[in-house]
């Protein structure tokens, strides 16, 4: 397999590693509890949902896929509600589904393009980086809100020995 299709199908993998994260997370809440804002300065579990969708669909659905760029980035942070758990859900697990359809038929030539996505200039494999370190980042987010809310563990890894010592 050459390094394109191996980084385009490991991409794309850590993208829906992350889904399955996010479901567990809203499983264990409440309505209540994934619309809270622990502060004024840090946002809601929805909050968090609503911006990766936003930022997915902005950075490979059009950065990379061409759809019309219609995304509204603040109301994803002063939304306060209007979408169930579930709801949220099926919206971004649709967004990184039709995220990886874009990213497996994406032409070699479109990896090492440059593209104009908010304001920034940044090829393809930047955006493909860029998307995926960021979901992770707000997955880690959403399941330490969760942690805090229902002080329990998430077990993630549970059944796994990850003390191995690389060899």
């Amino acid at each position: 397999m050459d390094i394109q299709t191996q980084f385009i199908k490991e991409s794309c993998a850590y993208l829906a590693l992350n889904l399955p994260r996010v479901k567990k997370c809203l499983l264990l809440l409440t309505e209540d509890e994934i619309w809270h804002k622990p502060g004024t300065h840090t946002n809601s579990i929805a909050n968090l949902i609503l911006h990766l969708n936003g930022n997915i669909t902005q950075y490979i659905l059009s950065g990379l896929g061409g759809i019309r760029d219609t995304r509204e980035r603040e109301k994803e942070f002063t939304a306060k509600s209007g979408y169930t758990g579930e709801e949220l859900y099926q919206m971004l697990e649709t967004t990184v589904l039709e995220a990886n359809k874009v990213l497996e038929n994406l032409p070699v030539e479109m990896l090492t393009a440059n593209y104009t996505v908010q304001g920034f200039t940044i090829t393809g494999i930047g955006i493909i980086v860029h998307v995926t370190e960021h979901f992770s980042y707000h997955t880690g987010q959403i399941a330490f809100l969760t942690k805090y809310l229902k002080d329990e563990d998430l077990g993630f890894y549970s059944g796994l020995d990850l003390n191995q010592r690389n060899r």
